[in-house]
């Protein structure tokens, strides 16, 4: 499989991809702990398909020490007694945020407040900023159809 378009040699998606690489730092050195980082790119990721996304972030969150079994319940993570009542908040947040044409009132009061109760106001600044992030990310590789599995922790810097 090949991607429709190699977004690394355009110029013009390689310079966006500089920007939105750019525009993550402040996510990465938040106070949001990496492990629900992860974990909301591997949710988001799963819901909209992207097996790019999904390639990339589940290698490195079980290069930084994610367990198998955490990484394989992301996508029943309501059923699953292996995440913090953070997480939990934090992946609530990630679907509400990513399925907004779902729900006419986007994000529920309820998930807000489990967010607002596990996180501070840097972390909730940082997780708000990575649903969008991870979602942007996603929407590029679905359209181009970049193919996955190919992905070594850390190759991107």
């Amino acid at each position: 499989m090949e991607a429709r378009l190699n977004m690394f040699e355009n110029e013009v998606t390689g310079k966006f991809f500089k920007r939105l690489v750019a525009a993550s730092r402040p996510i990465e050195e938040s106070t949001l702990p990496k492990e629900t980082q992860e974990l909301v790119k591997i949710r988001a990721s799963q819901i909209n398909g992207c097996g790019f996304c999904l390639d990339m972030h589940t290698k490195d969150a079980a290069a930084a020490g994610e367990t198998a079994v955490r990484l394989a319940m992301v996508a029943a993570w309501r059923e699953a007694v292996v995440f913090t009542e953070a997480e939990r908040a934090a992946l609530a947040l990630a679907e509400e945020g990513t399925r907004l044409a779902d729900a006419h009132e986007g994000v529920s009061d309820e998930t807000w407040a489990a967010v607002r109760k596990n996180f501070d106001d840097e972390q909730i600044g940082a997780l708000v900023c990575l649903v969008a992030e991870i979602n942007a990310w996603n929407r590029l590789n679905v359209i181009v159809r970049n193919p996955a599995g190919e992905y070594q922790p850390g190759m991107f810097g």
